[in-house]
């Protein structure tokens, strides 16, 4: 049995997953480029779209959220958080896990971006099979290819 469950992100989940947003992404943000409340909430709100996001549930809770971009040579992940509160329980690593089979289960990579200033999250990556594929001014881009 899963230790989660996704289901489709709606209008409603707005709200909450912009303070999720705030509590996961805070710190590495102001670290990179400054924290401006009203920037960061015109940003989110100008990418919000409820249909690309599925909302990672936990015991009946919401505890974070996914949006992966799947094409036909890649699967990526574009937005991965999780609640701090349920952090350090294996679900990132469980739902990163579950999106790198179903991309190597198709014979391509998955790929994803960090924030240098998210030490612990490129760590994360790189336990679970990515490495670094460029470097940025501000982050680097990742890539875990298929089993050979």
């Amino acid at each position: 049995m899963s230790m989660y469950a996704l289901r489709d992100a709606v209008d409603a989940d707005y709200e909450s997953l912009y303070a999720l947003h705030v509590a996961t992404m805070r710190d590495a943000v102001a670290a990179t480029w400054g924290w401006d409340a009203a920037v960061q909430q015109a940003m989110f709100r100008e990418r919000w779209d409820a249909s690309d996001r599925q909302i990672i549930v936990v015991d009946g809770e919401d505890a974070g959220v996914l949006a992966i971009t799947t094409t036909d040579g890649e699967v990526v992940i574009d937005l991965i958080e999780v609640d701090p509160r349920h952090q350090r329980r294996g679900i990132g690593s469980a739902v990163i896990r579950d999106v790198l089979a179903e991309a190597h289960g198709r014979g391509v990579p998955a790929g994803l971006a960090v924030l240098k200033a998210n030490p612990a999250a490129k760590r994360l990556y790189e336990r679970l099979g990515f490495a670094v594929r460029e470097e940025r001014a501000d982050r680097y881009i990742m890539r875990c290819a298929p089993p050979a």
